[in-house]
């Protein structure tokens, strides 16, 4: 299937999205779709797929002008979108995920479960995971719910799939496997819309680019003929001359410490301790229980054993509020359903856990609301055209920013960022980067968990490697690289390769 899409206009009201894009689809090619966010990259694919009108151009697929008038349509025409923020219905099982609106029956309209599941093995089998079939969705790792979003796609006859940030939540097995994959329907003909902010991907993956910024198209090429530095400069107007900003840690006191914390069944004996002005780096495997120790320092998930000590006293955090109450603060990696209040506008979901101090008396103090919500969007570079707006609207790197604004407000002592620049742009990284030294400069301590190997190194002063919930082992920043992470990640003894 070819896809030219020519001249493509939208506005949402008063702000332009797109403004004349071109972009076209060669068959069995995997085109990587790059800008920063808010560029226009997903609403230019819900125009192809039918889930928005143009306002002018043209789409023209096979040669033929086409308008489909939903994504259905666009289904029906062999055209899948899997999107960024995942469609999982998380009480229906992974079988019911799979086969939603696309039941198998037998000729009397009933369920053919048998043969629903056959299908479902095997296109499992080629995605190489294995997930129990009767399992709530709801129950499943984001990184698991990806993947069924992955395995939808590939249950219809697609022609064209458009993968929009495919891998942010895949261990590199995981990836692997992906890219094994889009290999072979390459061969097949079937063509992908790879968008991505992972530059490492980009170049092994792709075969050609097309670079956006600000609504427009300024750049497509064969992805052989550019680099790495040429896609930053055109994506975000400027040049970025490090992708990491540099660090220079004044670790102070302790001010947080953790003993014997044991959840049975996802982690047990922890023991780390983070110091004021530092930035504590959490690497492991997806499903190492990095984020389950996180959320139960944080009270959403209980203990069973263990202490906590904040400035060198013991504290009880049995709930969230008590976290907070402590001075702590939690960005989780799932951004949609536990970070922000979708219905909710950037000012509600900002003010939310600042209410102690925007509203003293029970009373929010609505002018003073309005300009902490103002600093804190200007301090971000949240683009909105007004903090009024729905955070749902947002692009998905600007909800992140006002996930982390609202954290920041409360002037944490301890600020755990759980995949903090997950399918954020390669500028707006750099912001968060750089708004973290910000605030290790000013004491805060930080403690950052990511599954990007080369974010871990390049803003880490300490890191604590995760293995089957245990701690692997502990790396001094400056002294740590790639391999001896993974080695620790896949429970490997460091330096054990020498003894041969």
């Amino acid at each position: 299937m070819r896809i030219e899409m020519k001249n493509i206009h939208k506005s949402f009201g008063a702000n332009k999205v797109l403004d004349g894009v071109y972009f076209t689809l060669e068959p069995g090619e995997v085109h990587a779709l790059m800008g920063e966010n808010g560029a226009g990259k997903s609403t230019l694919m819900n125009i192809l797929t039918g889930l928005h009108k143009k306002d002018n151009g043209k789409i023209v697929i096979d040669g033929k002008e086409t308008d489909f008038q939903s994504p259905k349509e666009a289904e029906d025409a062999g055209i899948m979108f899997i999107h960024q923020e995942l469609n999982i219905w998380p009480e229906m099982t992974v079988l019911e995920n799979l086969f939603i609106g696309k039941e198998v029956t037998n000729k009397l309209g009933i369920l053919n479960t048998k043969k629903m599941k056959a299908l479902a093995k095997d296109i499992f089998k080629r995605l190489g995971m294995t997930l129990p079939l009767e399992q709530e969705a709801g129950l499943c790792s984001v990184g698991e719910q990806q993947m069924i979003e992955i395995a939808k796609a590939l249950m219809t006859d697609a022609k064209v799939i458009i993968m929009d940030e495919p891998t942010s939540a895949l261990t590199d097995r995981e990836i692997q496997r992906l890219f094994q994959l889009m290999e072979s329907l390459k061969k097949d003909g079937v063509s992908i819309v790879y968008i991505s902010h992972r530059m490492e991907e980009i170049f092994t993956i792709c075969d050609r680019i097309t670079i956006m910024r600000d609504g427009k198209t300024v750049h497509t090429s064969p992805i052989k003929e550019t680099n790495f530095d040429e896609v930053v400069k055109k994506m975000v107007g400027r040049e970025l001359k490090d992708r990491f900003p540099e660090r220079r840690p004044k670790p102070g006191k302790i001010v947080f410490e953790v003993k014997n914390l044991t959840r049975k069944g996802y982690f047990e004996n922890i023991h780390f301790s983070l110091r004021s002005g530092e930035i504590l780096g959490i690497s492991g495997l997806m499903g190492a229980g990095r984020t389950e120790i996180m959320r139960s320092l944080f009270g959403i998930d209980p203990l069973d054993e263990g202490e906590i000590f904040i400035d060198g006293q013991k504290v009880t955090i049995k709930n969230p509020y008590d976290a907070v109450r402590k001075h702590m603060a939690f960005a989780t990696e799932n951004r949609k359903e536990e970070g922000l209040i979708l219905d909710f506008s950037i000012r509600e979901n900002i003010s939310l856990p600042n209410l102690f101090s925007l509203a003293p008396k029970g009373i929010v103090q609505s002018e003073e609301e309005e300009k902490f919500v103002d600093m804190m969007s200007k301090r971000l570079k949240i683009k909105t055209s007004s903090t009024e707006e729905a955070a749902g609207n947002l692009s998905g790197g600007n909800q992140q920013k006002v996930v982390i604004a609202k954290w920041i407000g409360i002037g944490p002592k301890v600020l755990i960022l759980d995949e903090p620049t997950r399918g954020i742009d390669v500028g707006a990284k750099r912001e968060i980067y750089q708004l973290m030294n910000e605030l290790t400069d000013r004491g805060m301590g930080i403690i950052m968990i990511s599954s990007e190997l080369p974010e871990i190194l390049g803003m880490s002063d300490r890191i604590l490697v995760i293995h089957e919930g245990k701690i692997a082992g502990e790396l001094q920043g400056k002294e740590a690289d790639q391999e001896t992470i993974m080695t620790l990640a896949t429970g490997g003894k460091l330096h054990e390769h020498t003894n041969n």
